[in-house]
């Protein structure tokens, strides 16, 4: 390989890097902040540098396996919606599952009608509309949980307006569809 052409994949490389930071950064999943001077020097010496390396990787690690496990999770929801014949799906909640559930659907054959979230400043995600309430969505087959804050109240509330068996929830979510019963 020649130097222009390392040079050249250097150059994309940092570009897609500085790209990915930017977008971690609008999300709010990286703060940019000014250090303190005193901080700038600590993490010019070697043990600062490692400390904020180790933690780097850390956070990369953790945010890679929580991709992972979603992903597996998202599209083994897709495919009990798509073995029950469901394949307009609309997702409830917004946010990085929601995100992520976005590319699994289109593995699965999933044509996803909406995201609805009554938060959402946007009105598209990862192309697909935005609305702020269920009642509003076009027609569709099931929906799907993608709220990370609150999902078991989330199915809760909507088993009380359609079918429970229409209302998916990956796994990573842990929403149970059994409603505990209280002893008398």
């Amino acid at each position: 390989m020649t130097q222009r052409t390392m040079a050249g994949e250097l150059g994309i490389a940092l570009g897609l890097a500085n790209a990915y930071l930017k977008r971690c950064v609008k999300k709010g999943l990286i703060k940019v902040s000014h250090a303190p001077a005193n901080r700038y020097a600590y993490y010019l010496t070697p043990k600062g540098f490692a400390e904020k390396s180790r933690l780097t990787t850390e956070y990369l690690s953790i945010s890679f396996n929580f991709f992972r496990a979603a992903r597996r999770s998202c599209s083994a929801a897709f495919e009990e919606c798509a073995e029950n014949g469901w394949n307009r799906i609309v997702l409830v909640g917004g946010g990085d599952l929601a995100e992520i559930a976005t590319l699994c659907a289109t593995d699965r054959g999933i044509d996803l009608v909406c995201v609805v979230d009554k938060t959402a400043a946007e009105q598209s995600l990862a192309g697909v509309p935005m609305i702020a309430d269920l009642q509003d969505a076009p027609p569709h087959d099931a929906v799907a949980i993608t709220d990370m804050e609150s999902p078991q109240q989330v199915f809760d509330a909507l088993v009380e307006i359609m079918p429970s068996q229409r209302v998916v929830a990956p796994r990573i979510l842990n929403v149970s569809r059994v409603r505990p019963q209280l002893a008398e």
